[in-house]
């Protein structure tokens, strides 16, 4: 892979995020190992040109891209469940499984939300009627026990 590449991937990510046009408060870092296309040049003028944080991981450190190896790991495992003929359908399983993993997918590390629900500022909201229903659900079960119990 070329730093051209790594480019023309965090110009897509940027796009596909509205990242591109938006006024955003944090602007996204990249965090990558030390391939030879993450510490070339060209990406370093690119990355700064575009205010992009970059931050490398510490060599032969794999934890430190924890998170992603896992994404990789959990596309696999799904992926690999069934054998396919044509390039169009593993690109279009890849694609169903990207839309389930930020869509539908609750990740515990994200209070049980999913990504898009916290990406677009719906996280404290569904929290919040979820504790409400969890008291609901806690009165209910009370007063069934009183009049079971009486």
């Amino acid at each position: 892979m070329k730093a051209s590449d790594v480019t023309d991937t965090i110009d897509l990510a940027l796009r596909a995020s509205g990242c591109d046009q938006a006024t955003v408060i944090h602007k996204p870092r990249l965090l990558t190992d030390n391939g030879s296309s993450y510490v070339a040049a060209d990406l370093a003028d690119y990355l700064r040109a575009c205010g992009i944080e970059h931050i490398r991981g510490a060599p032969h450190h794999p934890q430190t891209q924890g998170k992603i190896e896992r994404w990789h790991q959990t596309l696999k495992n799904r992926i690999l469940l069934e054998n396919y003929f044509l390039p169009g359908d593993l690109e279009g399983q890849v694609g169903a499984f990207v839309d389930y993993y930020n869509t539908r997918r609750y990740h515990e590390s994200l209070g049980n939300l999913t990504p898009a629900d916290v990406y677009h500022g719906r996280g404290a909201q569904i929290l919040k009627a979820r504790e409400e229903i969890k008291k609901q659900t806690i009165r209910q079960r009370r007063l069934q026990h009183q009049s079971a119990a009486a």
